[in-house]
């Protein structure tokens, strides 16, 4: 006992060496290799429980901290905590933690840390907190941390997590602090987590979670701080969760599902902050609210309608008040216009004849096309003073700066940083304005116009010193343009994150774009676009104006907001351009009033004429105005984007450095375009009527969809006898390649992995079967068709076989086309034909996932498909678990592994009509819906291969079924 009250009190001053620690040997062991895998260099040359050396820093704040620290337990000294925040240590997470027996606080947040969180921490029965913010964690959270009883924080945010929520985290009884924000999860939440009512603070935003909000939020009464943005989480918000009394920050926004009324709200409850953003929330807004500590109400971008209660004017005292984009009506309460501060009613119904005067900003509130008689196409109500007197066919915005000259375009300065900027409207003029919503909620800061650090992998540097940014929504409003089509070219470059191997390049800025209320970017990434941080990226759409014009950037709940450091990370965009695609007429101006001489005008006619008849004269002699057969004149009434020459400089020349991949109807080449985007080209041959068809449908399917879960057609090309299609560069390739290529190309993918792409293939041809304006069967869904993005998203590529599903006509009379291994027997044998065949190569791509293994084998043996009779086989055996990849060792889930494989047969059953629907499919794979019974097939699919049928695909082989996929595509 005496050595012990000794040796803690001299400490800092009796060890010279490791040699003589009160620390235990097992301790300085696991300290040893503790810090060999965490990438951290500590000095054992000194005591960890000196206060010496590396073990403890002087410096420590919110995202920094280099402290080791020690307890005594009579003679003997523990090691208590850990903390290595901010310090971009690259290594893994050491399972020896587990040998430190009373460590009970373990922070490793904001590092570069990789690989999965060890399962043995589950046996951490004395931890209390632990913190991995900020990394590059994959895989799934153990289940085996539900087992830590002591637990009161958990924090994984911002890592690459995905898979399913264990059920065991439920059993976490001491937990009051659960962040889950910015990252893969899917499903929904446990059942079990009804258990957790101690729960103080609860984070899930930012994730692709399904179902709804649980009801059992509710019951969480100590619940403090709730956030759930952008989480894929669908509405109502239960009406139990805004009447928790304890709840001071409450952030909903995003959410999926139908048009809920607003929930209620209770005086008892304080909040500070009070969010519930584009939440299709329909009906009025709530009579009261409590006015004490209440800094921001934010019901922006939902459905409300009714005037606004006169009892809110209790809030005159909240500093940031967001209704903009609801269908808000009747007269603007007095408080408002008098003492209230920021409040933005942009894009509302209101009446506007009991103002003294209109404008679209005045004093701190944003009025911006907030009255019942705007109309988008016309010039709203508060701009009436600004009447066109010319009308103007090019604008040029250098966003955030100022006047710059590139050529013969003038780009206008941009400087205005608003009095309010959290809700404030700017014109410049009678030509464009801008309308910005949202301040930046975290970091105390809202400066809306920011500075480059660095422009060195920039061309037109001017446009990229600065940039304009916003919290929630920034709109752009061109007005007094000409009516016509118009090229909009978006300029962004991300000049705040970074890429540079640190913590700080987690972070992800995500948002929305749409032009003209139209859609046209979901989930846009300027980094990921760009190919980097620090370089320009130009998003270029073709739209049709009538007299004014509407850009608008949408933060929709996505990305992170707290790395680098807390705060909002919502659009940003350098400079916008727009540019005619129409012959641009003269200006009537005075120098014109005379106009011309009829002597000039006559001889104008004639050159022109002549000119004509010789470049069609010099046409037809090369043959392009030939009708060479009718699939050339099909061809010929298509408008494509990009010309030959852009392509070839794209591709340098198609050189064969470029080439990624090789299919029956041509090539596949990544290119580059000038703004810096990664394209993959896909090269058709104009000499095969089967090449002609192939481009004709899948620019014709293609140019039609827009999903997540699909590859994005950037346009086309046709110029003598080349036929192109432009995608979207993929760079993980495709799954074939990721699961079955050569070994240096193939992906470690692991289980949560693999289930995440289950779910994205599901969700993209649920949306081609059943979402989609067109119902579409792709005939084509295979491995080698399955494309991985940058972050391993799944998407499905090449429609060159898609079909319009015509509920009326399933039996096709063409031969039948597709991929051996992959049709579905009444396809294959009697050209049934209807979304069904898809849902069975689905379940062939299943179990091709589970397993690791490819459906179809040497065509010299007799058994075909050996994979799925393999898997019917363990199904009647009971050894289901035999089919799972070996690659996977035991770190897989072996429930959602069941789902996965029983899903898969359930998709291959004999009978069209005993497969499930693609939207079925998702809500099995998504907890939503029971997995329904699978039914043995009546015959195996060896008897499937009988002479007949394999003497039609033998012949259908060579000609019919599309190999062009993207099989080693995008390397």
């Amino acid at each position: 006992m005496l050595f012990g009250i000794l040796c803690i009190a001299l400490l800092p001053f009796c060890f010279a060496s490791i040699e003589t620690t009160c620390l235990p040997s097992g301790e300085v062991n696991a300290l040893r290799e503790i810090g060999r895998k965490l990438g951290k260099n500590w000095d054992f040359r000194e005591d960890p429980c000196s206060g010496r050396a590396n073990w403890v820093s002087t410096t420590s704040n919110e995202t920094f901290e280099d402290n080791v620290r020690c307890a005594s337990n009579v003679s003997i000294c523990s090691i208590v905590s850990i903390s290595l925040k901010g310090q971009n240590l690259n290594g893994t997470l050491p399972s020896e933690l587990v040998n430190l027996r009373y460590l009970q606080n373990l922070d490793l947040s904001r590092n570069f840390l990789s690989g999965s969180i060890p399962p043995e921490w589950g046996s951490m029965e004395q931890i209390v907190n632990i913190s991995l913010l900020g990394n590059r964690l994959n895989g799934s959270i153990p289940r085996e941390i539900g087992n830590i009883t002591t637990l009161a924080t958990l924090n994984v945010e911002v890592n690459r997590l995905s898979g399913r929520i264990p059920e065991e985290l439920g059993n976490l009884s001491s937990i009051e602090r659960l962040f889950l924000n910015s990252n893969y999860f899917t499903g929904g939440l446990p059942p079990s987590f009804a258990n957790l009512i101690n729960l103080i603070e609860f984070q899930i935003s930012d994730n692709n979670f399904s179902g709804k909000i649980p009801n059992y939020i509710g019951g969480w009464t100590h619940l403090k701080k709730l956030r759930i943005q952008a989480s894929g989480l669908e509405g109502p918000i239960p009406p139990s969760i805004t009447l928790l009394e304890n709840l001071t920050d409450l952030r909903i926004s995003d959410l999926t599902g139908p048009d809920t009324p607003c929930p209620p709200f209770s005086s008892a409850t304080s909040f500070k902050t009070l969010i519930l953003r584009s939440c299709n929330l329909i009906g009025e807004l709530p009579k009261s609210l409590a006015p004490d500590n209440l800094k921001v109400v934010d019901f922006s971008f939902n459905k409300l309608n009714g005037s606004i209660p006169e009892s809110l004017s209790d809030l005159n005292d909240t500093k940031y008040i967001y209704l903009t984009g609801n269908m808000l009506s009747g007269s603007v309460p007095a408080w408002m216009l008098e003492a209230a501060k920021n409040i933005d009613l942009s894009y509302n119904k209101f009446t506007f004849e009991s103002l003294r005067e209109l404008r679209c900003q005045m004093r701190e509130t944003n009025f911006f096309a907030s009255f019942s008689a705007d109309n988008m196409s016309k010039q709203v109500s508060c701009l009436r003073d600004n009447v066109c007197a010319t009308y103007s066919s090019s604008l040029y915005i250098n966003c955030g700066g100022k006047r710059f000259e590139d050529g013969n375009k003038v780009y206008e300065g941009d400087v205005e940083r608003g009095g309010a900027a959290a809700s404030h409207f700017s014109s410049t003029g009678s030509r464009w304005g801008f309308s910005n919503t949202g301040h930046f909620l975290g970091n105390g800061r809202d400066d809306y116009i920011l500075p480059n650090p660095s422009t060195a992998l920039m061309s037109n540097t001017g446009l990229y010193n600065s940039a304009r940014v916003s919290a929630i929504s920034l709109t752009y409003y061109g007005f007094c343009m000409r009516n016509g089509s118009y090229n909009v070219s978006l300029h962004f470059a991300e000049i705040i994150l970074t890429d540079e191997g640190t913590y700080g390049s987690r972070g992800r800025r995500v948002f929305d774009i749409y032009i003209q209320g139209k859609l046209v970017e979901k989930d846009f990434d300027i980094s990921e676009k760009a190919g980097g941080v620090g370089k320009a990226y130009i998003s270029t759409h073709s739209v049709n104006v009538t007299g004014t014009l509407e850009i608008r950037l949408f933060w929709a709940g996505k990305g992170t907001t707290n790395i680098p450091v807390d705060g909002v990370y919502g659009p940003l965009i350098s400079a916008i351009s727009v540019d005619p695609n129409y012959p641009v007429p003269p200006e009537d101006g005075p120098g014109n009033r005379h106009g011309v001489s009829g002597v000039i005008v006559a001889g104008i006619v004639v050159a022109a004429v002549c000119c004509i008849v010789l470049i069609l004269g010099v046409l037809w002699w090369w043959g392009y105005l030939r009708c060479r057969d009718a699939m050339d004149l099909e061809l010929s009434g298509i408008t494509c984007s990009f010309t030959l020459r852009q392509i070839k400089a794209a591709t340098n020349n198609f050189d064969v450095a470029n080439k990624i991949g090789e299919g029956g109807f041509g090539s596949v080449y990544k290119g580059v375009l000038p703004d810096g985007t990664l394209i993959a080209v896909k090269q058709l041959s104009s000499k095969s009527r089967q090449g002609n068809r192939e481009f004709l449908n899948e620019l014709g399917m293609v140019s039609a969809l827009q999903h997540p879960h699909l590859v994005k057609l950037h346009g086309c090309c046709i110029e003598g006898n080349q036929l192109l299609l432009v995608y979207e560069y993929m760079e993980n390739n495709s799954l074939a390649r990721a699961l079955f290529g050569p070994t240096e190309w193939q992906l470690e993918l692991d289980w949560p992995t693999r289930y995440r792409i289950c779910i994205d293939i599901a969700r993209g041809m649920s949306f081609l079967h059943e979402e989609s304006r067109f119902k579409i069967v792709h005939r084509d869904i295979k491995v080698s068709n399955v494309l991985l993005d940058k972050n391993l998203n799944a998407k499905i590529s090449d429609f060159g076989l898609a079909k319009l599903d015509e509920e009326d006509n399933t039996h096709i009379i063409t031969r039948i086309a597709g991929t051996y291994g992959y049709m579905a027997p009444e396809y294959a044998m009697r050209g049934y034909l209807t979304d069904k065949a898809d849902v069975y190569s689905y379940g062939i791509v299943l179990l091709e996932i589970v397993s690791g293994m490819v459906n179809t084998v040497d065509r010299s043996k007799q058994n075909h498909f050996i994979l799925l009779d393999r898997a019917i086989s363990l199904k009647n055996g009971g050894d289901l678990m035999e089919l799972v990849d070996p690659r996977l060792g035991s770190d897989y889930d072996i429930q959602e592994t069941k789902v996965v494989i029983n899903l898969a047969l359930l998709c291959t059953t004999d009978s069209p009509t005993d497969r499930p629907t693609m939207s079925e499919v998702v809500s099995m794979l998504e907890g939503r819906a029971v997995t329904r019974v699978f039914v043995e097939p009546s015959i195996s699919t060896t008897e499937l291969d009988s002479k007949e049928t394999m003497k039609q695909l033998e012949s259908m082989t060579e000609s019919q079924i599309e190999e062009m996929s993207f099989a080693h595509a995008n390397s």
